[in-house]
């Protein structure tokens, strides 16, 4: 009883004060909507050895480079990942670091970290974790266009959490992309180590980028004040390599697109880091070169849900410039569990050089669907539904691009959803408006 008072302990504050913040976080949405119930947490154990890797991932980590993270209850083993293009067979080595960090009386196992390259594109490579146990094979994305983007938002670990990995895993993809919200851990930091290994299959064969979402923060006032240590921890994103200060937000490129990854729950005003780094970042890209822009982030911009009403309307308008003068092609975002597709709008009003956005806070998570649109519906949405399901985001060439979204059901996916995307910096439409604005103003001077 005495060594399990602790774990108690520490379960009951960090439900308590978890349970705490999310009610902070949903004080500002005065609408009631409601839920089914959602299907029930899945703990996934762990029945390895102390010293075998476990919640292995893979991420990219700058050109032709990509990190290799797991995790070891022995904190002697070697942060080092061995590889090579055939089984059991590995002409490269590369070390790294490995870290921990304690939450209340929890203490994580070591996590290691370790970038390996140059690495060549479209290839699989076989690589082993810390000198000794299973194989695994990882796929490295294109170089070139064609390129395909699984989307998953609001994950969480439960079986509708497994069935959307299934679906996701019966057709190939070259990298998945999150939009925030996890392990729906809430500071039951156990809960981070069962998601990693319920991920594990999928995210240890192709890269999987992340951003932070509202369930991410897990802080608390003096003991944590800052928040996001496990997230930090454990999903080490490509920051440093585009240029950022913060792993809450960060780019990369891939196959002549460039993905950006902000931070809703990082400062975002004009005067921010995070502000300052994304302009910089849009001015940097070449779009003859990188043709396509997309960007994820948490809290949507656009939502006719009634759940979670406004609460990215502040990031909205401190960033929905930036971003509309950059010719962004598609906007992410999370936190709403239900999807909706927009046509392409800038500051509330469809504008054909506007991104097109799309909620898809529907991967699984405990919480269930929020179920509830406004209505009538706004001639902006274009698709709206509380289902859960993924998407994917196929990238053909420099002008073209297919979006589908997969409805979630008990056998196969069904696509209820899709669209084709014209590139920005060659539509028709968006080039006709600017000609249309430039004679405008030469008719007023």
């Amino acid at each position: 009883m005495e060594k399990s008072f602790p774990l108690l302990f520490s379960l009951f504050l960090a439900i308590f004060f978890s349970s705490q913040l999310f009610l902070r976080s949903n004080a500002s949405n005065n609408n009631v909507y409601s839920r089914p119930s959602p299907r029930n947490i899945i703990i996934t154990p762990h029945n390895l050895s102390e010293d075998e890797p476990q919640q292995v991932h893979v991420s990219l980590a700058g050109s032709d480079h990509m990190r290799v993270t797991w995790v070891t209850d022995d904190e002697h083993v070697q942060s080092m990942v061995e590889y090579g293009t055939e089984p059991g067979k590995y002409n490269a080595m590369a070390k790294g670091e490995s870290i921990s960090y304690h939450y209340f009386f929890y203490k994580s196992g070591r996590i290691h970290h370790v970038k390996i390259g140059p690495l060549e594109p479209s290839k699989t490579y076989y690589y082993r974790c810390g000198g000794h146990g299973p194989e695994y094979s990882l796929g490295t994305p294109p170089a070139k266009l064609p390129v395909e983007f699984a989307v998953v938002g609001d994950l969480g670990q439960t079986e509708w959490t497994k069935k959307t990995l299934e679906h996701v895993n019966n057709r190939d993809y070259d990298v998945f992309l999150l939009p925030g919200d996890l392990s729906y851990a809430d500071g039951q930091q156990q809960l981070w180590d069962s998601f990693g290994r319920l991920v594990e299959p999928y995210a240890s064969k192709r890269p999987w980028m992340v951003t932070q979402g509202n369930h991410e923060i897990e802080s608390i006032p003096i003991i944590n004040p800052e928040g996001f240590k496990a997230y930090n921890a454990r999903w080490l994103m490509p920051y440093e390599e585009s240029g950022s200060f913060s792993n809450l937000y960060y780019s990369f490129d891939v196959a002549a697109t460039r993905i950006i990854m902000l931070g809703s729950y990082a400062d975002f005003d004009s005067d921010s880091d995070q502000y300052k780094w994304l302009q910089a970042d849009l001015g940097r890209i070449d779009r003859k070169r990188t043709p396509w822009v997309i960007v994820l982030l948490h809290a949507p911009w656009y939502n006719t849900n009634t759940a979670h009403q406004g609460e990215g309307e502040g990031m909205r308008k401190a960033m929905e410039e930036l971003l509309y003068k950059a010719r962004v092609d598609v906007v992410f975002a999370g936190h709403v569990h239900s999807y909706e597709r927009f046509t392409r709008i800038y500051d509330n009003k469809a504008d054909p050089c506007g991104p097109i956005y799309i909620t898809i806070g529907d991967g699984g998570n405990r919480e269930g669907l929020a179920l509830t649109f406004k209505d009538p519906a706004s001639p902006l949405s274009a698709y709206r539904e509380p289902s859960f399901g993924h998407g994917r985001l196929r990238i053909l060439n420099e002008t073209t691009a297919h979006w589908s979204w997969h409805r979630n059901n008990d056998t196969d996916p069904s696509v209820a959803d899709e669209v084709w995307l014209d590139n920005l910096r060659t539509s028709k439409g968006c080039w006709e408006k600017e000609l249309e604005h430039r004679k405008e103003a030469k008719d007023e001077l």
